[in-house]
């Protein structure tokens, strides 16, 4: 079965918001892939001891650089996210099978990763108060569960229960 959606983390820190984003990747019948250098140890002792009891379960691929992974992707259907992007992600059409990448938790992405895409294909969370950002966690379950309202819902994916 195809992915629903891919979900790409650029050097990601934080093991927590990895494993809360892998449990959501599961949840949804989507690919995790992560990128770069990674802030912590995903051996198969590692995953054991933190208890992830669903990792096995996750389509999870690791690439030592994003241009390992860029051939794999449609530029027409990756998404970038950025606080710095004009457009808000509730003004894209998701569809089965889109890309959403994601930066580290203390930088985002990089203005190098981001300086040959499409600018219509950056987009932001919106906020509203005086925080810098949200969890990395938390913004892509909201991404993914908009993407799921655009796309699985509709079209009455008979394995997807609300």
């Amino acid at each position: 079965m195809s992915p629903h959606f891919n979900i790409v983390l650029v050097e990601p820190e934080i093991p927590n918001n990895t494993g809360s984003i892998g449990r959501t990747c599961v949840g949804t019948g989507s690919n995790l892939h992560l990128v770069g250098k990674l802030g912590f140890d995903i051996s198969d002792s590692a995953v054991r001891r933190a208890g992830l009891d669903y990792w096995e379960r996750l389509n999870l691929q690791v690439h030592e650089k994003f241009e390992d992974l860029k051939p794999q992707m449609d530029p027409s259907r990756t998404f970038y996210f950025s606080k710095k992007a004009e457009t808000g992600f509730f003004d894209a059409k998701f569809q089965l099978g889109d890309w959403f990448v994601f930066g580290k938790e203390t930088k985002g992405l990089s203005k190098d990763l981001l300086q040959d895409v499409n600018p219509h294909n950056i987009l932001r969370i919106p906020q509203w108060g005086p925080i810098r950002s949200l969890n990395l966690s938390n913004a892509v379950s909201i991404v993914m569960y908009e993407a799921a309202r655009q796309t699985l819902v509709s079209s009455k994916i008979p394995e997807l229960s609300l």
